[in-house]
This record gives C-alpha cells, structure tokens and sequence, in this order.
C-alpha cells in the first residue's frame, strides 16, 4: 500500500522552473506539481498535475497523463499551448 516510488525532486525542479519561463510567471506565483493514481475507469495509471496559483487568487491547472518522470519538453510544450 505504502510502496509507493518516490518522485525525483530534481525532475519537479526542472520541470517548475522551465514551466516558469515559458509563462513568464512572477517570482510571487506558486507553481505545483503533484503525481496521481488513478482508480477511475479509462483513466490511465499515474497523472501529473500542475497548478500556478497568481498571489491575485487566480490559478490554472494542466494535466498531463503521465508520470512526472515520463513527462519531457514536448508534453510541455503541447501543455502550454491549451
């Protein structure tokens, strides 16, 4: 239950940081990434989340259905573009 691999936080950094520019965030949003199971039907294993929330209350939220250590600069790219 419990087995869970953990998340390389080097990875997190990265993809924060390049998400960051691509958006030209301020330094004052809160970037979060968080990896998912997913029990639901027609939901695949693992998702990757990520929420910007502006120091105004705004957010955003992406999904990307893939573990964070699938996920490379092409799912960002195709990401951001939504």
């Amino acid at each position: 239950m419990f087995n869970q691999k953990k998340v390389n936080p080097e990875k997190v950094r990265y993809l924060k940081r390049i998400i960051s520019l691509k958006l030209k965030l301020p330094e004052t949003t809160i970037l979060s990434i968080a990896e998912l199971n997913c029990h639901e039907p027609d939901c695949p294993p693992k998702e990757t989340v990520i929420t910007a929330n502006a120091i105004d209350g705004k957010s955003k939220t992406w999904k990307i259905a893939k573990s964070i250590d699938e996920i490379d600069n092409f799912d960002v790219e195709n990401l951001l573009k939504i």
